[in-house]
């Protein structure tokens, strides 16, 4: 880690998100205001209790009032530096320093809610005494009452402020747990936090109602009846309000993360591997983003190493391997085998710098894939200066060997057009082994039979065959017909390590050119002209 790369201010709560911590502070006090109105106004019998009714109601209404400007300017004030981020050590304090500091503003950011509901709970306890004492003057019933109005006032507002700053704070907590992420235990669960939005919202307005129903049938005259349904009907409303306004952030709160998991699930289902969730909660829903953005970080990397994997022993290969259990061995198989082997290697080696021969290998490889794929077939291995491409397996083709001859003939016209580069082409055909060689350990798909061995033996023969194109009769023979029409019966020749003689054919329109299968400016040399009577494999 660059530790003086690293802006001492990163870690710090944004201003932004304070203003608007602060705002919703405010809202939250003016919510827990307006239910202790209501409450003192229309539910509990004030008045009943009060004996000098004018000096008392006026001197707690004015006090209510000026107290409330004070707690919400100290409140705000408070709150927003008690979320303020530790100063950063020095950039060379070292990582132990700079790790401490991290876990300081994790923590401070991610509490930040709580700490801000806590200093929002602080002003209305001391109002709980306040008022309290001052209405114990009056009747020591009275401030029980008063007492009990403000606390209900005070759970409301702390309620709505943890809530509301929540959301003000969540993408600070986004950009807190994006680099540690949540374990689960910074803050209350789903649980506790649903459970306890219905008991501030709604429980404790329903426990007023049951109260207030308990004392008109303990005391039968302490309300009257149109009394009795105003404080029922104004305790309802405020149920509905407050328990509405708690279950809606609640509910925002539990709903944001799990849908932005859904829609980026729904992403990942249409092919998108680049997307990630934010980490904007510190509890289980954090802990679902997390494993989420984990799991798709898990899908890139497999999708990366069968991308490689692909490129490594070809498309179809991996496919097999990765939707089938791995066996050694294999089957018997019809297939056509085309063997490709530039022409005068060793000496480019001798002549050129390394870098040049890996560009002139790499070039002619391209070329060699391009037309291998364009006819469905698949290279099985490089070998130095060599390519070998299979049709047939582990794809089957209708007509293996046809595509083949075809790719052979696309091949060397491709290999004209280079400048410096010429090869050799054989193709042959017939059954093979195809399947995993190796051990458990360390195996390859591979092709083995005698396709491949004569298709390697005709490529040394290609090398001394005007157009360095041949084919045995093998993979004429099971060829289409409009294939083999491309072709004209060369020559027989007995070809290195086999017993007999193999006929071997070239595409007619290659035969033409007479000039030695060697690399020249043009991609095919001039030199002397060899007919069919002087053409022998190499030994």
């Amino acid at each position: 880690m660059d530790d003086s790369a690293v802006d001492p201010r990163s870690e710090d709560v944004r201003w932004f998100s304070k203003a608007l911590a602060g705002v919703f502070v405010v809202v939250s006090n003016v919510v827990g205001a307006a239910i202790v109105l209501a409450l003192a106004g229309w539910v509990l019998p004030t008045r009943a209790l009060v004996t000098d009714e004018g000096g008392a109601i006026s001197r707690n209404v004015g006090l209510f009032g000026a107290y409330l400007v004070v707690a919400v300017v100290v409140g705000v004030a408070w709150g927003l530096a008690w979320v303020r981020v530790p100063a950063a050590p020095a950039p060379d304090a070292g990582d132990e320093a700079w790790v401490r500091h991290r876990r300081r503003a994790r923590a401070v950011v991610v509490g930040a809610p709580f700490r801000l509901a806590v200093v929002q709970a602080v002003p209305w306890f001391v109002a709980v005494l306040l008022f309290a004492g001052l209405n114990s003057v009056y009747s020591p019933r009275l401030a029980v009452v008063v007492a009990c109005v403000v606390a209900l006032g005070g759970l409301a507002t702390v309620a709505v402020a943890y809530r509301l700053t929540e959301i003000a704070l969540r993408r600070e907590v986004a950009r807190v747990l994006a680099q540690d992420p949540p374990n689960g235990l910074d803050l209350p669960g789903v649980a506790v936090r649903s459970i306890g939005g219905w008991v501030l919202g709604t429980g404790v307005p329903v426990v007023g109602v049951a109260l207030i129903a308990a004392t008109s049938l303990i005391v039968p005259d302490y309300y009257s009846v149109p009394r009795l349904g105003i404080v029922v009907l104004v305790l309802a409303l405020i149920a509905l309000a407050v328990g509405f306004l708690l279950t809606a952030l609640t509910a925002s709160s539990i709903a944001h993360p799990v849908v932005a998991v859904r829609r980026a699930l729904g992403r990942v289902e249409q092919g998108d591997l680049d997307v990630t969730v934010p980490v904007t909660d510190a509890t289980e829903l954090g802990l679902l983003q997390a494993g989420f953005n984990t799991m798709v970080t898990g899908l890139r990397e497999r999708d990366r190493i069968r991308a490689l994997f692909g490129r490594q022993v070809g498309e179809d290969v991996a496919r097999e391997a990765m939707d089938h259990d791995i066996e050694l061995g294999g089957e018997v198989r019809e297939v056509a085998v085309l063997f490709v082997d530039l022409v005068g290697s060793t000496r480019m080696a001798l002549d050129r710098p390394p870098h040049e021969v890996v560009e002139v290998l790499n070039t002619f490889f391209a070329e060699v894939v391009d037309a291998v794929e364009a006819h469905h077939g698949w290279i099985n291995k490089f070998e130095g200066d060599a390519a070998l491409a299979v049709f047939g397996t582990p794809s089957t083709l209708t007509d293996p060997a046809g595509s083949a001859l075809a790719a052979a003939r696309d091949l060397a016209a491709r290999l004209d057009a280079l400048d410096e580069v010429a090869a050799g082409i054989g193709v042959s055909a017939g059954p093979a082994v195809a399947g995993n060689i190796g051990d458990a350990r360390r195996y390859e798909y591979t092709v083995i039979g005698d396709p491949v061995n004569e298709a390697a033996r005709l490529t040394d023969l290609a090398k001394t065959v005007p157009g360095c194109v041949v084919a045995s009769a093998a993979a004429l023979s099971r060829a289409g017909e409009e294939e083999r029409a491309h072709w004209e019966v060369v020559g027989r020749q007995c070809l290195r390590g086999r017993h007999e003689e193999t006929e071997y054919s070239a595409p007619g329109d290659r035969l033409a050119d007479l000039d030695p299968c060697e690399p020249g400016p043009s991609g095919r040399a001039a030199g002397p002209a060899v007919g069919s009577e002087g053409m022998s494999a190499q030994a």
